[in-house]
Formats: C-alpha cells, sequence, structure tokens
C-alpha cells in the first residue's frame, strides 16, 4: 500500500543532510529540530501550539491526561478506529464509552452521542477516519451544550480540511497525530504530535511528556518519558514540505482505481 523505500528515494539527499546535522550536533533529545518541527507544524495547520511526543499513542494518553481525566470519568469515542484510541482513555483510568458509526463515512455518529452522555462524561474523543473529517459542526455544538472536551484523533487525517478551512486536529481542545512510517506524514520509526490553541493545556502537555518536570530534577506531576527525538524531527522536516504533494498525488491514485474499479466507488462516500 505504501511504498516508503521508493519515498526515500525520492527524499534521500535531503533526509541525510538532515540527519548528518544531528548527528553532528550531538543533540538528540528535546533539540532544535523538534523545536522547529513544532513550529512548522503550528504554522501548517494554523493553530497555536504543538508538543512533539514518542508516538500517536502517547499522543492521546497525553491529551486525556492532560485535560485532568482519569478514574471514575468516562469519554465517548467509536469502537471502529484502531485500538489506541480507547486505550489511551483506559490507560488514564476513564472509561472509554462506546458510540455506534454512521454506514455511509464510518465515522462516529453524531446524532447518536448524546444518549450516551452521563454525569460521568468527561469528553468526546473523536476520530478521523481514512482522513474524512467527522461531523465536527455538530460535534463541537454538542461538547458546548454539555460542558465537555474535544478530542481529536487526527492520526490518519493530517493535512485535511473541513468546509471552513480547518485542520483536522485544531478544531476541538486538543488534536493528536501519528508520525507512524505508514501514514501521511510518517517518520522512520515512531513519532507523534499534539496540538492546542489553549496555553494551560500546551504547557501541560510539555510537563507531562518530561516526566512531569517543569524545571529539570524538579518533577510537578507524574508524567511518562514521551519525547519525540532529534532525528526523527528531523526527517519529519523535510517530509513536511512535501506534504501537500504527496496527499494530492494520493488523491490522483485514487481517482485512478475508482474509475477502472467500479467495485471501490462506494468507498468514496
Amino acid at each position: 500500500m505504501v511504498d516508503l523505500k521508493k519515498e526515500y528515494e525520492l527524499l534521500k539527499e535531503a533526509i541525510q543532510k538532515e540527519i548528518n546535522e544531528v548527528l553532528e550536533s550531538g543533540i538528540y533529545i528535546l533539540g532544535p529540530k523538534c523545536a522547529e518541527l513544532e513550529h512548522q507544524f503550528v504554522q501548517y495547520n494554523q493553530t497555536k501550539h504543538a508538543v512533539g511526543v514518542a508516538n500517536g499513542t502517547d499522543a492521546l494518553y497525553l491529551a486525556v491526561k492532560a485535560l485532568g481525566i482519569g478514574p471514575g470519568d468516562e469519554v465517548i469515542t467509536t469502537p471502529f478506529t484502531f485500538f489506541a484510541s480507547g486505550e489511551a482513555i483506559a490507560e488514564a483510568g476513564a472509561t472509554p464509552v462506546f458510540v455506534d458509526i454512521d454506514l455511509k463515512t464510518y465515522n462516529i455518529d453524531h446524532h447518536k452521542i448524546e444518549e450516551k452522555i452521563t454525569s460521568k462524561t468527561k469528553a468526546l474523543l473523536v476520530v478521523h477516519l481514512f482522513g474524512k473529517l467527522c461531523d465536527m459542526e455538530h460535534i463541537m455544538q454538542l461538547a458546548k451544550k454539555h460542558n465537555l472536551y474535544v478530542i481529536e484523533d487526527a492520526c490518519q487525517a493530517v493535512g485535511t480540511k473541513d468546509a471552513n478551512g480547518q485542520f483536522a486536529g485544531t478544531i476541538g481542545d486538543v488534536g493528536c497525530f501519528s508520525f507512524f512510517p505508514s501514514k501521511n506524514l510518517g517518520a522512520f520509526g515512531d513519532g507523534g504530535m499534539v496540538v492546542t490553541k489553549d496555553f494551560k493545556i500546551y504547557d501541560k502537555l510539555c510537563e507531562l511528556r518530561n516526566h512531569g518536570s517543569v524545571k529539570k530534577y524538579e518533577h510537578a506531576s507524574i508524567g511518562i518519558n514521551s519525547r519525540l527525538d532529534e532525528i526523527q524531527a528531523a526527517i519529519l522536516l523535510v517530509k513536511l514540505n512535501y506534504l501537500d504533494l504527496f496527499l494530492h498525488k494520493r488523491q490522483v491514485i485514487a481517482n485512478v482505481i475508482v474509475r477502472h474499479y467500479p467495485r471501490f466507488r462506494k468507498c468514496q462516500r
């Protein structure tokens, strides 16, 4: 499905240059490449803050934790997603509550969410599956009505916009991305990113990804070790420049397949 060797051959020279810069610098964790990628990711997605983390699963888990969600709380999500969406909720000590999907989009059916909301519900964790956004307009209205957080699992939707031009992951309170190698924007290993427009959430995410540390050897909370390393950040800096082109190429190929193989046309819905 994804020819990573061919992609590497296309970008080999630029990627090797970036990697060599990291190796020669001797700075491998939370260095200038990660900071630059966070900056570039903010600019690309037209948001305010980005935090590089070790992988997409950690992005989801840290988002849940940064919002203060834990034991006794419930988070509504979809059952039709990769395991990590529900896993992150459970790992934080909260309970995932599943709402069925819309059979036209395979995303969470926003019409069925409200009936699952209880006094324990703290957030909606929605998944933009296969790069297709959920109905965020209705989901945000519902969240506002019930005073709920919205976490966007945009691990499969980097670069996708809604009808208003808002990027996936930037509409709710927190957006989570995966840089697993086969993603639209993939590293040469694991990697992830969390974005938010709220500085307090951003500050908490930075603390939690680094063992709960606010200052070296001073720990304000119990966090985890989830830092995007410099080599992966360097690789992603190169590939981010080609994201729009590669997304376009995928769309062109998909359209060719649909034209020549009618049985795939239902996948366009």
